[in-house]
């Protein structure tokens, strides 16, 4: 199997060579068993390989389950995302005018507060790209749920 990282919470990582080799999928003494296993039957899916376990213990190639997607749940995730980065790209801009206003008031640090004042403009800067990327992919979203309705059909030029 490839050498691939899967990312668990808490920094666990599970590694190819925890599961044991002979059992898996069986009836008798695997993951798969039938009494007391993670699956149902024999067969199952594994999302790590891209391969379901077979009668004799070997795996044998299946295709990949399209899963329906939840549209609104995206949406509202990137509508979520685009307020954050709306939110940071305001207090980033707040905190740049105060800056500037202490480098007035505070001749002696005026160097340092201009500064802070510049690396705040820059933040506000990120934060309203990345709102404006999010506001992207929650259009994004809205189109592919409407072709796969069947609402809105895109007329290619080559086609």
């Amino acid at each position: 199997m490839s050498e691939e990282k899967h990312h668990h919470h808490f920094g666990h990582h599970r590694k190819d060579e925890e599961r044991p080799a002979e059992g898996y999928g069986q009836e008798s003494g695997g993951y798969g068993q039938e009494s007391g296993g993670y699956g149902q039957e024999a067969a199952y899916y594994s999302e790590t390989t891209g391969y379901a376990a077979g009668d004799g213990g070997g795996y044998t190639a299946q295709t990949t389950v399209e899963t329906a997607v939840d549209y609104d749940r995206e949406r509202k995730e990137h509508k979520h995302k685009e307020h954050l980065g709306e939110a940071g790209a305001v207090a980033a801009g707040a905190f740049a005018l105060y800056e500037k206003h202490e480098a007035k008031k505070d001749p002696e640090h005026a160097h340092r507060h201009k500064i802070e004042e510049e690396v705040a403009a820059a933040a506000g800067v990120g934060a309203g790209g990345y709102a404006f990327h999010e506001h992207h992919e929650k259009k994004e979203v809205n189109t592919e749920e409407e072709e796969t309705e069947g609402k809105k059909k895109h007329h290619h030029f080559f086609n």
